[in-house]
């Protein structure tokens, strides 16, 4: 007897049956009670198809229904249980692999041919990858990414000598009186610590003040209480009434407002300055960068036919400052704010003094693993808000524990730097080298935290993928 066909025809009995019930329920229940009903019959239904399935069948079924659960329940899970949901996912898909894939290799010399010729050994090793070391890794990323090419240094530096030189001459010519001394270029564009590209540069401006007239306070000692944020007070009032100093005119509340001078500086170069004429004589385009609190400068390449070059700008920052012996103070209000009377107080000559002077005593290669951590961290998004000072102190900082610096041993010093930097990001804080009552990680938010922790876990154990 055919009781397969019996027992289909039995289901489509019932299923007509079922479909009179739901059209009809409406009318009877309701919309609600129709839903209900259909909700029940849907069930009913599954388990009569269930109950047709054959042994193997429903076994599969099972585990796929269970994998979707376990998939789905990760859906409204917690971000901390979604990640160990999907780890434990993912693992069992791996090990599953890899257990099938071990059951095919086993299999494989059982299936293959006795008459089928052995492969030649060398056609194997040359597809197999070219691994290197972590060491010849970190050398190969400083010269193709870290480091920058002679030529545009030498293009660049250039370019901004030509730029100082011009903003000087019309300086001398527009304000004759105004005391300062000889400009020139700084920063890391100057000293080789650039990384990535030749792409900005500063123009140091000095102010040359009367040191009868003028007395510099350490920040800890004003009321700001802040060890970068310094005041340049006017004193001797009494014997050198105000007119006497050319920057008497900037004082604001008894001192040397670095907010008055940046103004100052901007409406008398910035504004006033033609750089139409000097973009002709240069064969380059040079514009202000306007609405920011800083003085700067744009400079693009141009084609023969005149128009912008695809290639990246130059942007040159003008940067008027104080020296006082070891101490350079600089007028950057974007650093200073709200406090139009404060300068900054600048560690970026002490750190780059330290470092040259470490490497010349032992031939390290500090400064060569500074280069590689600011090219990782300008290169990724997650560590992108990290800039050179915390950088730089960190490298400072471990090499007052660690003395062996030298080219050989670079990879194990990066990856202490990874492991040191990850302690920071978790205390929250990275003191200077040379000022430990400044956090150089304050103006880091708590989701940038997360994200930059999150990257260097994962370079622990894989310290190649900053590489990439």
């Amino acid at each position: 007897m055919n009781f397969q066909g019996s027992r289909r025809r039995g289901e489509d009995g019932i299923a007509v049956v079922i479909d009179f019930l739901l059209s009809n329920a409406q009318l009877v229940l309701g919309l609600g009670g129709a839903a209900v009903l259909g909700i029940a019959t849907l069930a009913v239904k599954r388990l009569i198809e269930r109950a047709g399935r054959a042994a193997d069948e429903d076994e599969k079924v099972k585990r796929k229904m269970a994998e979707s659960w376990e998939e789905l329940s990760l859906v409204s899970a917690s971000p901390t249980m979604i990640k160990k949901g999907i780890e434990g996912v993912v693992m069992k898909h791996v090990a599953k692999a890899a257990r099938q894939q071990k059951a095919d290799l086993s299999q494989q010399p059982q299936t293959s041919s006795p008459e089928e010729p052995p492969k030649p050994e060398s056609k194997s090793k040359r597809l197999q990858p070219c691994v290197l070391s972590l060491q010849e890794r970190l050398q190969q990323y400083y010269h193709t990414r870290a480091a920058l090419a002679p030529d545009e240094v030498r293009r660049a530096q250039s370019l901004a000598v030509d730029i100082c030189t011009e903003i000087q001459a019309f300086l001398h010519s527009r304000l004759p009186d105004m005391p300062l001394g000889e400009m020139s270029l700084g920063g890391s564009l100057l000293d080789d610590l650039q990384v990535v590209s030749a792409d900005h540069a500063c123009l140091l401006v000095p102010l040359q003040l009367e040191a009868s007239l003028w007395r510099l306070i350490p920040g800890e000692e004003t009321l700001l209480t802040h060890p970068l944020h310094w005041m340049v007070r006017r004193v001797n009032l009494e014997y050198f009434p105000r007119g006497l100093s050319y920057w008497d005119r900037y004082l604001v509340g008894g001192y040397l407002s670095a907010e008055a001078v940046v103004n100052m500086f901007s409406k008398a170069v910035m504004e006033t300055i033609n750089w139409l004429s000097i973009s002709s004589t240069l064969d380059c385009l040079v514009r202000p960068v306007q609405g920011g609190p800083d003085l700067r400068l744009e400079i693009r390449s141009g084609n023969e036919d005149g128009a912008e070059s695809s290639d990246p700008p130059l942007f040159i920052s003008m940067l008027p400052l104080l020296r006082e012996d070891d101490v350079v103070l600089t007028a950057q209000p974007e650093l200073t704010s709200p406090w139009v009377n404060a300068w900054h107080l600048s560690l970026y000559p002490w750190e780059n003094r330290r470092l040259t002077r470490l490497d010349a005593a032992d031939d390290g290669c500090r400064r060569h693993a500074l280069k590689i951590l600011k090219a990782v961290c300008r290169l990724n998004p997650s560590l992108r808000p990290l800039g050179a000072a915390p950088l730089a102190n960190l490298v400072l900082r471990l090499s007052d524990s660690e003395s062996d610096w030298s080219e050989i041993s670079l990879d194990v010093r990066f990856q202490q730097c990874i492991a040191e930097l990850i302690g920071y990001l978790e205390q929250g804080a990275l003191h200077s080298y040379f000022k430990p009552a400044v956090n150089l990680l304050s103006g880091l938010s708590e989701d940038q935290v997360d994200q930059m922790g999150f990257m260097l876990y994962c370079a622990v154990s894989e310290p190649e993928i900053l590489l990439i």
